[in-house]
């Protein structure tokens, strides 16, 4: 009789035991949470700004300062500059043109415009003629959607959406505000009788709207901000909070998922969505140059007298707490993003954290008149002629 053989049964692994797997898992929990608390907690000594840098710009040549070879661009200092995704966008009277930090000219779109603006929100631009009828928006290196027809622009922006808000003259009122979705089809239409519409901003979340008009307040002009709910459903449009923001001429807006700033001749004043109101006033200096690019800040270049070379540099947090920095050389320009601030001076480069805690500098930039900067601490500086790419 054959005998069959019993197949031999394969040795399995020991299973690690439940307690054992509960301490690796454990373990692994811990190690990165003291990691992520780490990075927040050391983050300008790990630096992780640097590691982005290297990534962006691992194929630009530069020299061992951090700066990149220069490159021409059309046009002059008179024109508007403006960071669209790390590249330089310059726009004058007759052209909108894009440089990549090597040079390379990605748009080259001929216009005719009388005073040129642009406003970025870092992946899209808008640019449009004050007081004319074209807008632009650029996007991806590309002319992304433009209007040659509109009536009389006062203001474009772009949220963090893509959405736009133009504020325009119309006829029969003293101004119309009409917003438009991430693929610029109109979605509201605000006509204003009552005062004259200066700038409108819709939130970076997208379900605010703010208006900033001017009018007549006890014999005086003053302006006030409006906010609208965009999520009404039904007739007119009615403000849901407004509050009188002073005589002051506003500069300059921006309009956060939760706040309105407003930047004047005046002060600072940052409004969120449920009425309160703070910042700060410089009501007895002469304000020389500004910023609301920050990232929760605003910056603001202060002086005793309107020219000279001694300043004081302030900047605003959201609660209206400020930190001031004294400077006495002569300030060509300042920029803001992310957490960073950049002062040019005369021959030198200057960039800050948001605590005026001092980054990098860069010596020897004779010649640079313009600075803008990157969410990540780079910077872009501009001479008459040229313009170069700068990474500390």
């Amino acid at each position: 009789m054959d005998q069959q053989q019993q197949p031999q049964q394969e040795k399995k692994p020991p299973r690690l035991s439940r307690f054992l797997l509960r301490v690796v898992a454990t373990l692994v929990v811990l190690a990165v949470g003291l990691a992520l608390v780490a990075a927040v907690a050391f983050r300008d000594s790990v630096n992780l700004d640097s590691i982005k840098r290297w990534f962006t710009y691992r194929s630009l040549t530069r020299n061992d300062s951090g700066r990149a070879e220069s490159f021409p661009y059309d046009g002059d200092l008179t024109d508007t500059f403006a960071v669209l995704d790390g590249d330089l966008l310059v726009c004058s009277h007759n052209a909108i043109s894009l440089y990549s930090g090597s040079g390379t000219q990605y748009i080259n779109q001929q216009v005719g415009m009388e005073n040129p603006v642009v406003s970025s929100n870092g992946s899209l631009a808008v640019v449009y003629d004050a007081g004319g009828s074209s807008l632009y928006i650029l996007g991806q290196r590309t002319l992304v959607w433009s209007a040659e027809d509109l009536e009389p622009i006062l203001s474009a922006r772009l949220n963090r959406n893509g959405q736009l808000t133009v504020a325009t003259q119309s006829s029969g009122y003293r101004g119309k505000v009409t917003v438009y979705d991430a693929a610029y089809s109109p979605v509201m239409s605000l006509h204003l009788a009552s005062a004259f519409v200066m700038d409108a901003a819709l939130s970076d979340d997208g379900h605010t709207l703010a208006t900033l008009t001017v009018g007549q307040s006890g014999g005086a002009f003053a302006t006030s901000l409006a906010l609208y709910d965009m999520d009404y459903v039904g007739g007119e449009y009615t403000p849901d909070f407004s509050c009188q923001l002073g005589g002051g001429v506003v500069l300059e807006t921006r309009h956060t998922a939760s706040a309105v700033w407003t930047l004047g001749d005046r002060g600072l004043t940052v409004t969120n969505h449920n009425g309160h109101s703070s910042g700060v006033s410089w009501a007895d200096k002469y304000l020389r140059r500004y910023t609301l690019e920050g990232d929760g800040f605003a910056a603001a270049l202060l002086g005793k007298y309107r020219a000279g070379s001694q300043a004081e540099l302030w900047v605003v947090d959201d609660a209206g707490q400020r930190r001031s920095l004294n400077l006495n050389e002569q300030v060509m320009s300042i920029s803001a993003a992310g957490r960073y601030l950049a002062v040019l001076t005369g021959d030198r480069l200057d960039i800050y954290t948001d605590q005026l805690e001092l980054y990098d500098s860069l010596e020897g930039t004779q010649g640079a008149r313009v600075v803008l900067l990157m969410e990540d601490g780079s910077a872009i500086l501009i001479s008459a002629d040229s313009a170069g790419f700068y990474i500390p």
